[in-house]
């Protein structure tokens, strides 16, 4: 047959599409400290963990529970943050979403978006713990606006990745 009268059922997707639209996204939300915001103190939540939690809630079982360490030495990088605390922190993320997934199937999106939160501020205070430890002394308080930025800006952050997995898994 001629290519413009093939069938467009049953066509898979794109085997690059499918593994690279997940991990691209996670990268490029990594990148965000690169971008040019002069502030006194960290206002923009972390694009990259956003993006992982919301692929994890979104379609379970998608990363291996492996999956925050190399993401998580990508934002140690990027960030500034002490090398392997983001492998650390974001493993442990993964860990309690897989549990949290084999416990509690069916959720719904209220439960998602406190689930979300939680993590997100587990892992901002986590990251702030061990930066205390190693360099300096700072208050928490400090990350009350970047918690709560982080945590408003889930939804529009799980549409996004709504949207992506559309284009993934496009035919």
């Amino acid at each position: 047959m001629n290519a413009p009268y093939r069938a467009r059922l049953n066509r898979e997707p794109s085997a690059f599409r499918k593994a690279a639209v997940p991990i691209g996204s996670v990268l490029i939300g990594s990148m965000t400290p690169l971008l040019p915001i002069v502030a006194s103190a960290p206002v923009l939540p972390p694009f990259g963990l956003m993006v992982l939690i919301c692929w994890q809630l979104l379609r379970p079982g998608i990363w291996p529970v492996w999956a925050g360490v190399p993401f998580g030495m990508f934002d140690d990088i990027l960030s500034g943050q002490p090398v392997g605390s983001a492998v650390l922190l974001w493993s442990v993320v993964l860990i309690a979403l897989d549990l949290i997934e084999q416990r509690y199937i069916w959720r719904n999106y209220w439960q998602d978006w406190f689930i979300a939160a939680v993590a997100l501020i587990f892992a901002l205070a986590g990251g702030l713990a061990i930066n205390n430890f190693l360099v300096s002394d700072t208050r928490l308080s400090v990350l009350f606006p970047q918690m709560i930025l982080a945590i408003f800006t889930y939804p529009l952050v799980l549409r996004v990745v709504a949207r992506l997995d559309h284009i993934r898994l496009k035919r």
